[in-house]
């Protein structure tokens, strides 16, 4: 299950706006900001599981541990580190 901190977190590492994310789960905008609230509002299952897609498909990774929850931007587009700019 994708928390509110882990959707705005994995929206920042994307570079995405609320409406971006609503747009690419394809679920009202109305519906992300509730998912995406501190407040605990209710939220169906299935905009959970249309949000983590999304995500998912734009590279990613919802982290949960014992230690707590997190994300991971996943660059799987074969883009290898030029060597001459890489850190030593």
């Amino acid at each position: 299950m994708i928390t509110a901190r882990q959707s705005r977190a994995a929206r920042a590492l994307l570079g995405w706006t609320q409406e971006t994310l609503a747009d690419k789960a394809r679920i009202s905008l109305t519906a992300l900001k509730r998912l995406e609230s501190e407040s605990g509002l209710d939220v169906y299952e299935t905009t959970r599981d249309q949000v983590r897609r999304a995500l998912e498909a734009a590279g990613i990774v919802l982290l949960s541990t014992v230690q707590g929850q997190g994300v991971l931007l996943v660059d799987d587009r074969g883009n290898k580190p030029n060597p001459s700019t890489a850190a030593r």
